[in-house]
């Protein structure tokens, strides 16, 4: 698997990873990583992830932003 972008976002805790990668059949595909510690206090993290690939992506994306215009 190839990495096309790679950012990281630290907000409020939590750490969020977006990846763009491709796969062996040359699809590309977005992975959103949440990342934030244990609250047990083991200094471990619970990761979270979601997948979006690229047949997807603009109906993603149009569902997010109308999803923030919501929230102001």
């Amino acid at each position: 698997m190839s990495d096309f972008y790679s950012k990281m976002l630290k907000a409020r805790g939590i750490t969020y990873f977006f990846d763009v990668k491709e796969a062996k059949n040359q699809t590309k595909y977005l992975t959103i990583t949440a990342s934030q510690p244990s609250q047990n206090g083991d200094k471990k993290f619970v990761k979270r992830s979601i997948r979006i690939f690229s047949d997807t992506a603009a109906e993603f994306g149009t569902t997010v932003q109308e999803a923030i215009q919501n929230m102001k």
